[in-house]
């Protein structure tokens, strides 16, 4: 693959793998950074997303900490990343959320249920730790409705005819999240419209969380509208303001290599690769969605197509279908892009199918800073 002036040689990687390009990296977190220094607002790595500590140090040098949905989480982000450690989930339970007030600097709270249910244990320790409250401004900018936190009867967020006449004790900042994959221009849409429902609790705040879904490292995202939209919003609030993009840290850093296995024909060819969908890259049957693959094109285009399916016994296990200059034959290399977010959290083992191995990488020195291989123990340690 050529651009930025390198060539990343995947041939040197055994498949199935992720590779994770430290370069590629680097750019986004500066582009990140760049956003921080000009508005004074954090930026967070949600670990939901991208959670390869391995690039810790890296990324502790750009961003302001993270942002956990579980104590693992939280804890990964205490003990490798370092900075401020938020926690939000959308509820918890007696132990989670003792193991949470020793891990977090922020925790937000999905209910004024859960809100009650703990406010004894907040009011013992909002001296160190700042609470808030997640708020539902039901306002929708997400097409796919799995990935939607306002879709029609959301579990996420208070909603306005459930939330009290001011913010309660010890509560000192709002948190809202309608985004998955989106330009300024609809967090500025969501701003107007959590402003409409909430915007008098909003005075009342010390510091306010946008959430995440941000793209902000996309090639075409505004980032002069997102550095206006935050800016007017401290200045009109006199608040703090936190962002948390996941997908924006890692968006096309990463890679996952395969090699086809097989090459059959049930009435259109068909290429068995020793990667899955289903276990590697679930995203593509829930989104669903159709990664790129280097050198192909959609079906029919180049001379030769054909439907990529994955070696686990699920009948769905489908990637996708692509079109090919040269024929297909086991032993070829497929390199899908954007591999490095929610991918990579999101493998299981289903079948016993082998997680891919993982590499950091860096694309100018060609050399390999990181590698993780899993193996039977992982399978067999997580059932029992």
């Amino acid at each position: 693959m050529e651009g930025n002036n390198f060539v990343i040689d995947f041939s040197i990687f055994e498949t199935p793998c992720f590779v994770v390009d430290e370069v590629l990296l680097k750019c986004n977190l500066r582009t990140l950074s760049h956003i921080q220094k000009g508005t004074g607002a954090k930026i967070l790595l949600a670990l939901k997303g991208f959670a390869m500590h391995s690039s810790a140090g890296l990324v502790s040098k750009y961003l302001s900490g993270t942002c956990a949905s579980s104590p693992h989480e939280a804890r990964l982000g205490r003990e490798e990343f370092g900075g401020e450690v938020h926690s939000f989930a959308a509820a918890y339970s007696d132990k989670d959320f003792d193991e949470l007030l020793l891990l977090s600097d922020h925790i937000v709270l999905n209910s004024i249920s859960q809100y009650e249910r703990f406010k004894n244990k907040i009011a013992a320790n909002c001296d160190r730790i700042k609470f808030g409250l997640r708020i539902n401004p039901e306002h929708r900018e997400t097409e796919v409705e799995l990935y939607d936190p306002c879709a029609p009867y959301s579990r996420l967020g208070i909603t306005r005819r459930n939330f009290p006449d001011k913010l309660p004790p010890y509560i000192s900042g709002l948190h809202f999240h309608t985004l998955c994959e989106k330009n300024s221009d609809a967090l500025e849409r969501t701003i107007k419209a959590a402003e409409e429902k909430f915007g008098n609790f909003f005075h009342q705040c010390e510091w306010v969380n946008f959430g995440g879904g941000h793209h902000i490292t996309r090639e075409d995202y505004d980032t002069g509208l997102l550095s206006d939209l935050i800016i007017s919003f401290k200045n009109k609030y006199n608040v703090n303001i936190y962002l948390e993009p996941g997908e924006a840290v890692a968006l096309n850093t990463g890679f996952l290599v395969s090699t086809v296995l097989d090459v059959i024909n049930n009435n259109k060819k068909i290429a068995i690769l020793d990667t899955s969908a289903a276990a590697h890259m679930p995203d593509v049957i829930e989104m669903p969605y159709r990664p790129f693959i280097i050198n192909s094109e959609e079906p029919g285009v180049l001379p030769h197509t054909y439907r990529l399916g994955g070696l686990t016994c699920l009948a769905g296990d489908i990637i996708g279908e692509y079109s090919f200059n040269e024929p297909l034959k086991a032993g070829d290399r497929l390199v899908f892009t954007d591999m490095a977010h929610y991918s990579m959290v999101k493998t299981n083992t289903f079948n016993g199918i082998k997680l891919p191995d993982i590499y950091y990488y860096n694309s100018e020195t060609g050399k390999i800073l990181h590698r993780k291989s899993f193996g039977y123990s992982d399978f067999k340690g997580r059932l029992s």
